[in-house]
């Protein structure tokens, strides 16, 4: 059993940094950018709602598509949530738009019809186009929102079951976790056989409000029953949390009838249909273009009605739709404030994080020379989560081995915000103080990257006590790795050192940040006691101290005999490579590296594997908004990746 202490000793080196705009780097090098005030929203659990683009850029003509897409972001936010409408704009996934993007893909021509299948090509391509619902579903989800909004899905289409022709959203919705608030299918498929396709992909179908009936789009019943019923806007959400909660792949669809006031005759729309088909058969009309042209046609042959009822079925699913994200956002907190006092329920050895939870006020300046005196300076303010042992137990969480968490927050307006932003990992033994303050930490950057003054609000760390860490010896002696951040009270720290003594724990290294030239005699006295100590060296990389056993530093503990014959080595990883515009946050990297390190550590690869395991997950933090980039997970920090890439020569010096 291996024990790790992390400790702080030193402010690690800045490097020049140039901050970009909102972006995270997607796998396979596309790109996903959040619009800021919907980052925000979803940081804080405040409820959003993902709008589909098709309907903007493929649904209806210029320029009723743009008054529509105005209109029901305005009917989302009247209802209490942020809308964020889905597109792509020149080879980027947006999940918000702007005003100005938003007349942009309304106006354009030359724009793509983006379902699953298209995502690849036109991002490669830099092209710009509409999402479908598979394909806002996609970013949806991985955005982190639950409830998506639209006017119908795709189907079975009429025939499909010679042509094969069958909607991509249905399989979407078979694999992708989202909940679908739509009326139901279009009328123009075969909606029976599309209801018999979802009970394949095993998609939950719930009709909304008084009946089961199954909604035919421009009209409130299709002659097919939905599966299932729910009443309101609450017991949707439930349905959708239980989904969520268990932790099935597949979404949810929620078939909402268009009014009835505004329903068009059914069989007024099932004759324009058939003359439609017809139509687009004798035309050779198939594949992507045979909606868009089967919905033109028909508005034209019902004289508008059927498009008065696409406009009145859309905005009233937006209604439902954002009260839906509202009732799960409520039952989500609440869910997460019942579960809190719970701790460690797990029966499996669990890697310990001890240490800090900070709320990151990060400003940078745009000039290069920041003024004194009482000035105002202008440049960017950013809230972020950080705090070294969140940062860790953020890491380790993505990569897979998902820690018990032991640290302190207050009761207070920064409490919520973390522990929904941080549902990803093991809050469970949190402390929550009434009374005292959540940590705060405050930086000064200026226009090169460097920090130029911080001030901390940390009292709360000296909450993560000796008697209540004690509370959890069970865990510490049977955890295979314990991490512990060096703000925590030195009483804590003397703790662990003895439990580890005590119990015959091997100890492992500390961190020590400091500059290259300083960083060997800072870490040599300290190797009469650790078998290794970790140096960051910022934009220079790695320094590995320790003893030279076989070639290479032992990131564990050896025999005493081995030990004694072994040479004491400093090893020198150099960073990837990586430019300044690439460049985001720096808050996080080193916690980074400490993370991908432990990761490699517990899967028992050897050092040269673990120390480039933690500079792969320190270079994706530093592409990061966040102090721990959302992309580092099992398959972008590995044996494999590592294996994969050509790195910089190590060199090694001998310290004896």
């Amino acid at each position: 059993m291996i024990a790790k202490i992390s400790c702080r000793l030193a402010r690690r080196v800045s490097t020049e940094a140039h901050r970009t705009t909102q972006v995270r780097r997607f796998l396979h090098g596309a790109y996903f950018r959040i619009q800021p005030s919907i980052q925000e929203a979803l940081v804080e659990g405040r409820p959003v709602v993902a709008l589909e683009s098709t309907i903007i850029t493929h649904g209806m003509a210029y320029p009723q598509n743009l008054s529509m897409a105005r209109e029901v972001e305005k009917i989302v936010m009247r209802n209490g949530a942020v809308p964020a409408t889905i597109g792509i704009l020149k080879g980027q996934i947006h999940v918000g738009l702007t005003d100005e993007e938003l007349q942009f893909l309304a106006s354009s021509k030359n724009v793509v019809k983006v379902s699953q299948r298209d995502l690849p090509y036109v991002l490669s391509q830099g092209l710009s186009g509409g999402t479908t619902v598979s394909g806002t579903m996609i970013a949806a989800h991985k955005a982190g929102i639950p409830v998506f909004v639209t006017g119908g899905i795709g189907g079975v289409h009429r025939g499909g079951e010679n042509t094969l022709d069958v909607s991509a959203d249905l399989t979407e919705l078979g694999r992708t976790p989202v909940a679908v608030v739509s009326a139901g299918v279009k009328s123009i498929l075969d909606i029976g056989r599309t209801l018999e396709y979802l009970e394949t992909q095993g998609v939950c179908v719930a009709a909304f409000g008084e009946s089961r009936m199954f909604p035919a789009f421009f009209s409130s019943q299709s002659g097919f029953q939905a599966p299932y019923r729910v009443q309101d806007e609450e017991e949707a959400a439930k349905l959708i949390a239980s989904t969520l909660g268990l932790g099935l792949s597949s979404g949810v669809l929620i078939a909402v009838p268009c009014p009835q006031e505004q329903a068009a005759p059914g069989q007024l729309i099932e004759d324009a249909i058939q003359q439609a088909l017809s139509e687009a058969r004798s035309k050779g009309i198939t594949g992507k273009e045979l909606t868009p042209f089967l919905l033109q046609k028909i508005n034209e042959l019902t004289n508008g009605k059927s498009l008065d009822s696409n406009l009145a079925l859309i905005q009233n699913n937006a209604r439902v739709g954002s009260g839906i994200a509202v009732a799960l956002s409520k039952l989500q907190k609440a869910t997460r404030k019942g579960s809190l006092p719970r701790r460690g329920d797990t029966t499996l050895p669990q890697p310990v994080v001890i240490g800090g939870i900070n709320v990151d006020f990060i400003a940078k300046a745009q000039n290069s020379v920041i003024l004194g005196g009482g000035q105002t300076n202008a440049g960017r303010v950013r809230r972020t989560f950080g705090g070294v042992g969140r940062n860790l137990a953020d890491c380790l969480s993505r990569l897979g081995l998902t820690p018990l968490f032991l640290s302190a927050v207050g009761k207070d307006e920064h409490s919520e915000s973390i522990l929904h932003y941080c549902h990803h990992m093991d809050m469970s033994a949190i402390l929550q103080l009434e009374g005292k303050s959540t940590a705060t930490y405050s930086a000064m950057i200026t226009s090169a990257g460097e920090l130029s003054i911080g001030l901390g609000d940390m009292d709360i760390h000296q909450q993560i006590t000796e008697q209540y860490v004690s509370q959890f010896k069970e865990n510490l002696c049977r955890a295979p790795l314990v991490c512990i951040d060096g703000n925590v009270p030195l009483s804590t720290i003397q703790y662990i050192c003895q439990l580890a003594r005590d119990h015959q724990l091997a100890e492992a290294p500390s961190r020590l940040e400091d500059i290259i030239k300083m960083a060997a005699a800072l870490a040599r006295p300290l190797l009469s006691h650790l078998c290794c100590v970790v140096v960051t060296l910022g934009a220079h990389g790695v320094l590995l101290c320790g003893r030279s056993l076989g070639g290479s530093i032992s990131l564990r503990p050896a025999p005493h005999e081995q030990t004694a014959a072994a040479s004491l080595c400093a090893t020198h990883y150099p960073a990837i490579p990586i430019s300044r515009e690439e460049i985001v946050n720096v808050s996080g990297a080193g916690d980074s590296l400490m993370a991908g390190i432990a990761a490699g550590m517990l899967a028992n690869h050897d050092t040269d594997t673990c120390v480039r395991m933690g500079l792969l997950a320190a270079r994706f933090s530093l592409c990061s908004y966040e102090p721990i980039s959302p992309e580092i997970s099992t398959s972008t920090v590995s044996q494999e990746q590592v294996q994969s890439k050509p790195w910089p020569e190590v060199k090694v010096w001998k310290l004896d």
